[in-house]
């Protein structure tokens, strides 16, 4: 089998595989990430062992802005040196929720000596609810993408609905109006949004990885266009590459897109050029959703977390 890869039109042959996941491989550890400060915390996340420092790491980069991550960063940076401190040993991904609640009453009643920048002082309400949203988002997340399987710190996200059985089951059905919901927005001449539903719904990637995928990422496999295997080359949340074949009927979009994208260019972007976010990729599920006919209750529930390749059913 040989691998031709969705040139850009114009543009070069690509690089071989290896070449290219060496350039833009993932971040192992949260050092990294540009902009992230103080050094302090980054230094003590990156002294965590290797898988906890890229499911830290991974988090971060799917956080949708450069605020975003650092806020997150020290949040999460405070809560690892309350809880060696009270639990000396007890590694970040075994915390409870009862450390988490132990940790935001603390905060609450001023009774903190580490992990906050003035000991002894009382937070307010709006600030250990906020603490406490992104260390849950944090557990949600590193269980979402199967870095821990059971998390008595996994709590709902603020944005979860309520009531709500964890991983709401996306049926098959639901699955086939998603598709049918994805050909509308790419009639619609919404091709970035098509494909990227498109490629959740069939590899359950993540906005990061997503927001890495270039033409060089998409391989045909086989001689004449009606009948190649396309290939999708990313990388899983342990960082190792994968391939997934992408469905038939996406491929007419993939080289759309492709004719558009400079060497190396996102290939699935915002229309205004950022790249893509988990925010952004879960209007554009819960538009196809509806597109397709799923009813609505059903349509708020659709979220690229629903959708990874662990929760696939």
């Amino acid at each position: 089998m040989v691998n031709m890869s969705y040139a850009p039109a114009g543009g070069a042959n690509a690089p071989a595989a290896g070449t290219r996941a060496a350039r833009r491989r993932p971040q192992s550890g949260v050092g990294q990430i540009a902009g992230l400060r103080p050094r302090a915390d980054v230094e003590l996340i990156d002294s965590l062992d290797r898988h906890t420092r890229r499911t830290v790491a991974a988090w971060l980069s799917d956080r949708p802005s450069a605020t975003t991550r650092q806020s997150c960063l020290q949040t999460l940076a405070a809560f690892l040196r309350w809880l060696q401190a009270a639990e000396p040993g007890l590694g970040l991904l075994a915390a409870t929720g009862a450390h988490l609640d132990a940790y935001c009453e603390q905060a609450r009643s001023g009774t903190l000596t580490v992990g906050v920048r003035n000991p002894g002082k009382a937070l307010s309400g709006a600030t250990v609810t906020k603490k406490h949203r992104a260390l849950s988002s944090f557990y949600w997340f590193a269980w979402s993408i199967g870095a821990i399987r059971q998390g008595a710190a996994v709590a709902r996200p603020a944005s979860e609905p309520q009531g709500v059985d964890h991983p709401p089951t996306i049926t098959s059905q639901e699955r086939r109006l998603l598709r049918h919901g994805a050909s509308r927005l790419a009639a619609d001449g919404r091709v970035a949004e098509a494909v990227a539903v498109a490629l959740i719904e069939a590899t359950g990637a993540g906005a990061a990885t997503l927001a890495c995928l270039t033409s060089e990422d998409l391989h045909a496999v086989g001689h004449g266009s009606g009948n190649a295997l396309v290939l999708v080359t990313m990388r899983d949340d342990r960082g190792d590459i994968v391939s997934f074949p992408v469905p038939a009927w996406v491929h007419p979009w993939l080289r759309v897109l492709s004719s558009t994208r400079s060497a190396g260019d996102p290939l699935i972007k915002q229309d205004d050029g950022r790249p893509v976010s988990t925010e952004w990729l879960t209007a554009a599920l819960q538009e196809a959703g509806s597109a397709g006919g799923i009813p609505e209750p059903r349509t708020k529930l659709l979220h690229p977390w629903k959708l990874r390749a662990v929760n696939r059913a």
